[in-house]
């Protein structure tokens, strides 16, 4: 299944395949960012398949510095899929998710039912 470009409640997104490569690195996430070229893409969407496991340890700096690049690109980014087991096992992910949840840059969302509810209630 191939990454699509959809409008949701008036905003445009990139829906990632859970099954390709996984945005490991600044350097992953500027590939997927050059796939987009003159398309006007507002959101980023991954699922959470496409991310290491390093990704939910924060000492590890992945999720900062692939958020950061993307964002740097002025794209939001929305990582969907159960991270519960992460969020449980970590103090510093729990607050993370929990203010980034708050903002409008980032969000951690269980599955895209939770995600259409967010950008309707966004928009």
């Amino acid at each position: 299944m191939p990454d699509v470009v959809q409008t949701r409640h008036g905003a445009t997104m990139l829906m990632c395949a859970p099954d390709g490569p996984k945005i490991a690195d600044e350097q992953s996430a500027v590939d997927l960012i050059g796939t987009l070229w003159g398309q006007d893409v507002q959101w980023l969407v991954l699922p959470v398949q496409r991310l290491p496991q390093d990704f939910f340890v924060l000492r590890t700096r992945v999720a900062g510095a692939v958020v950061q690049k993307m964002q740097q690109y002025g794209y939001r980014v929305a990582v969907v899929g159960d991270i519960s087991g992460h969020v449980e096992a970590s103090t510093a992910l729990r607050d993370f998710v929990y203010e980034s949840n708050r903002g409008r840059q980032l969000w951690f969302v269980r599955d895209e039912t939770e995600l259409d509810a967010r950008l309707h209630d966004a928009a």
